[in-house]
Order: structure tokens, then sequence, then C-alpha cells
């Protein structure tokens, strides 16, 4: 069985979640590449990127589980772009920053 033959048994429903993971998880290309271009993470919530990316953690098991092979694309590419948004606002957070090198690690 070839790719065109596959892609189009594909139901309605199996297309809209590849496209649907496709595009969450090119949302987060922007913000990767703003971050690390302009090294600006002010406007980034610690809170929020740590929650996030613990969730898209687990939505890439539950995934890995069920055997959801869109699931676990989208999960493994999000979790990759989040942790490193998440990386870069830990490092180039002024706090943590002022502990990596109050610690010597810096």
């Amino acid at each position: 069985m070839n790719l065109t033959s596959t892609l189009s048994q594909l139901s309605p429903s199996t297309w809209i979640g590849y496209v649907a993971a496709v595009m969450t998880t090119l949302a987060f290309v922007p913000q990767a590449y703003m971050t690390w271009k302009t090294r600006s993470v002010e406007s980034i919530s610690l809170g929020m990127y740590t929650i996030f990316t613990v969730g898209v953690a687990m939505w890439l098991v539950y995934g890995m589980l069920t055997r959801d092979w869109p699931i676990i694309g989208a999960n493994l590419i999000t979790l990759m772009l989040a942790g490193f948004i998440l990386g870069l606002k830990l490092y180039y957070s002024i706090n943590f920053r002022k502990y990596l090198d109050y610690t010597g690690l810096l």
C-alpha cells in the first residue's frame, strides 16, 4: 500500500485530528523563535509554561500508551518547543541567573 492510497482512506475526523495537531504544534514555533532571538522572557508566565509543559508530557505518555500517532507526534514536538521556551525563561530570568551566579553554577 502506498502513501497516497493510505492517505485517501483516512476518515474526515482523522484528517481533522492531523491538521489540528500540526497547527497547534506549529503555533509554538514563532514564540520559540522570538524568545530565542530577543532573549526577552519578561512577558512569559513561568507558572503557565511549567504547567503546560508537564501537561504536554502527560499527553505524550497518554498517546504512547494508546498508540495514537497524531497525539504522540504532535505532543513530542510541542514538548520540545515548550521545553525550549521554558528553558529560556528559566535561563534568562533575572532571579534564576542570580541564583546560578550565587551558587557558582553560572
